[in-house]
């Protein structure tokens, strides 16, 4: 699969977001502050695509269009852990920054296929 075809493919997309919010966390010093951050954004980062899975199996288009709402909301969800991570460690800065763009990218995404959705009733991925 080439690049630009795999930056197009949601169910990779997200899964790859997934992985990476695993081993951004893997990386984070675990102490009293950054302990509870770590669980609500492994939540969060995991849930995109867990959902985006779901919405893809849907079996109706309301519940394709709930789903995706889910996908969006998580991956707005995810951008702030990434901010109190960084604030919690500076040294997590640079790393965050990155997964910061890519959950602002889901989330314009889902945003504009829940738009697109909500007016084409007929629209299903």
């Amino acid at each position: 699969m080439d690049g630009n075809k795999l930056k197009y493919d949601l169910e990779e997309r997200t899964t790859k977001f997934g992985i990476n919010i695993i081993l951004f966390c893997k990386k984070i010093n675990v102490n009293i502050i950054t302990k509870p951050l770590i669980n609500q954004i492994i939540k969060s980062g995991t849930s995109v695509g867990a959902n985006y899975m779901e919405a893809i199996g849907a079996n109706s288009k309301n519940d394709f269009r709930y789903k995706i709402f889910i996908c969006k909301k998580e991956s707005q969800e995810t951008k702030h852990w990434l901010r109190m991570l960084s604030a919690a460690d500076n040294d997590l800065k640079g790393s965050a920054d990155i997964l910061l763009k890519e959950a602002h990218e889901l989330t314009l995404i889902f945003h504009k296929i829940a738009k697109s959705s909500s007016k084409n009733n007929d629209t299903v991925i």
